[in-house]
């Protein structure tokens, strides 16, 4: 049997529950230590989620020679400066979206995880989920021909005003929490697009009260080939959305939702031969980055984006944002 990996996590975020406490489980993975900037709320968390120890700060969880991973899922500002201090410790990384604050932060991220051989993998978990690798497969068959468009759009209700979410040395903002995720489909579409996607414009709103953070922005984008592409991320909508349409000179598909299929797995297909909805099951998508990051590091198996992908998409960040009227996410400094 393939030893269970084991796993350090830094912070006690909402997000870890779904991304990484239940893909552990999943996967017989071990949650080895976790460490909170309030110490009642990680021993409230390992209580919970079964976690090993608690240890006083992040550093105490890179230093534990048991733990041989890292999950990042702390705000977007500090992803890289830990990222960095996870390989250096020499532990592999899965990092939540987007890889750091800026492509400069990312490039540097990249350059430490190539010197020190070690994984670092961008917690894109879209990509891994069936939905995706069928809007693919639609694609390499031919079914829907030559790629023409893409639509890509993403809307939640607003977050409270203190979330992190909407602080700029955080790097907060939609396109960071939102339209990372709407870039990086478009890139994971250069094959079928004669290439990487490029920029044509942006668009954005600042929120009221939040100088330098976007609410929305919407950004076009061209391929290579002449397809099309539209971005469009909000995070101060009336309901949530998350769909990804794509459209070919033969037919086009959409799924209901990209991002979280386990809420909706459905595919809509239509074509001359007619219409049809596929599903494509609701195991959730961190189910199956989780099992790709242990076949990695147990395995050797290739994953399908690495730290030079991260570099990418970070740069297609900034030029949104500086298209649209807003500054790149500054560097975190810390108080």
């Amino acid at each position: 049997m393939t030893e269970p990996l084991r796993i350090g996590v830094l912070g006690a975020a909402r997000i870890s529950e779904r991304a990484i406490v239940l893909a552990a489980q999943e996967t017989g993975s071990r949650l080895v230590a976790v460490a909170a900037r309030d110490r009642d709320r990680a021993e409230a968390f390992a209580g919970k989620h079964g976690v090993e120890r608690v240890l006083g700060s992040y550093a105490e969880v890179l230093a534990d020679p048991e733990v041989e991973a890292i999950y990042n899922p702390l705000a977007n500002g500090l992803h890289a400066s830990w990222n960095l201090a996870a390989i250096e410790a020499g532990k592999h990384v899965l990092t939540e979206k987007p890889f750091a604050s800026n492509a400069e932060e990312a490039a540097e991220v990249r350059d430490a995880a190539v010197k020190a051989d070690v994984v670092v993998l961008e917690g894109f978990h879209y990509l891994f989920h069936p939905v995706t690798r069928r809007l693919h497969d639609l694609l390499d068959s031919g079914e829907l021909g030559e790629l023409r468009r893409v639509e890509a759009t993403m809307v939640i209700p607003a977050p409270k005003e203190d979330d992190h979410r909407w602080s700029l040395p955080l790097a907060g903002g939609a396109l960071m929490d939102l339209g990372c995720y709407l870039l990086h489909a478009h890139r994971m579409l250069a094959r079928w697009g004669g290439g990487e996607p490029q920029l044509v414009a942006a668009r954005g709103e600042e929120r009221q009260g939040k100088p330098g953070v976007d609410e929305w922005i919407d950004a076009d984008l061209a391929f290579p080939n002449g397809a099309a592409g539209s971005a469009r991320c909000n995070m101060a909508g009336e309901q949530r959305v998350m769909s990804l349409r794509i459209i070919g000179s033969r037919g086009e598909a959409t799924a209901a939702n990209f991002v979280l299929p386990q809420r909706d797995d459905r595919i809509f297909v239509t074509t001359a031969a007619g219409s049809r909805v596929e599903r494509l099951g609701t195991r959730p998508t961190y189910f199956y980055m989780l099992e790709a990051f242990i076949a990695r590091l147990r395995e050797d198996k290739p994953l399908p984006i690495d730290p030079d992908d991260a570099v990418a998409t970070m740069q297609l960040i900034d030029a949104c944002y500086r298209s649209a009227g807003f500054e790149p996410r500054p560097r975190y400094v810390s108080a």
